[in-house]
């Protein structure tokens, strides 16, 4: 489903229904959770969140509800679908989240946002939204065991950042407007790293640290 948007989608959930949905109501709980594992089985996430939005619309106390979310959240990770699988997992940890899992499901919602980066120059709100979710993550769990994953988005983040203002900064330089390039230049001075301490990775900015 990546032509649909997150808000759209969420406006799905809210009250909308897809023509799949309309064709079928009125079933049971148990009817939409098989309906969404089916399609999910079968690759077809667009399929699978109409059904969702129907076992959510019809039956939004059921004990399938927050594993049917779940669900759908590592299928549009699977999927690289990453503002959908975000969207999915904020929705679980905001109504079913508990001590025994919210850790967990946290994480991999960071880890969706940190996926979902594809171009520094447009995602900047998203960097930056990362990066402090990624902070807030290691003072809300200091003995969290993804801490380790943690801190490499974070450096990955703090990295990126840093070379895109330093980038921007040599073309200012190049284009003659020194005072611009000094702004730039003053926003790494608070960066925890240093240009020396940064070897560009060869796979995009970013770079990958999830198998």
């Amino acid at each position: 489903m990546k032509c649909l948007s997150v808000a759209i989608f969420a406006m799905m959930i809210s009250g909308c229904s897809s023509k799949e949905a309309k064709q079928e109501y009125n079933k049971s709980a148990d009817f939409w959770y098989q309906k969404i594992g089916e399609s999910v089985a079968k690759g077809d996430l667009e399929s699978a969140d109409s059904y969702f939005v129907s076992l959510r619309s019809e039956h939004g106390r059921s004990a399938f509800v927050p594993t049917a979310t779940l669900m759908l959240a590592h299928a549009h990770m699977n999927a690289e679908e990453y503002l959908l699988a975000g969207y999915f997992f904020d929705e679980y940890m905001k109504r079913f989240g508990d001590y025994s899992n919210i850790e967990a499901v946290e994480f991999m919602k960071l880890k969706a946002s940190f996926l979902g980066i594809k171009e520094l120059y447009k995602d900047q709100k998203l960097v930056l939204d990362t990066t402090k979710d990624a902070q807030t993550y290691l003072m809300r769990y200091p003995d969290s065991p993804y801490n380790p994953l943690v801190h490499t988005i974070l450096l990955r983040l703090h990295m990126s950042d840093y070379l895109m203002n330093e980038n921007i900064a040599a073309l200012y330089d190049r284009t003659g407007k020194k005072e611009a390039a000094k702004i730039y230049r003053a926003k790494n001075s608070d960066s925890p790293l240093k240009l020396g301490d940064i070897e560009p990775p060869k796979v995009g900015i970013i770079g990958r640290i999830f198998n």
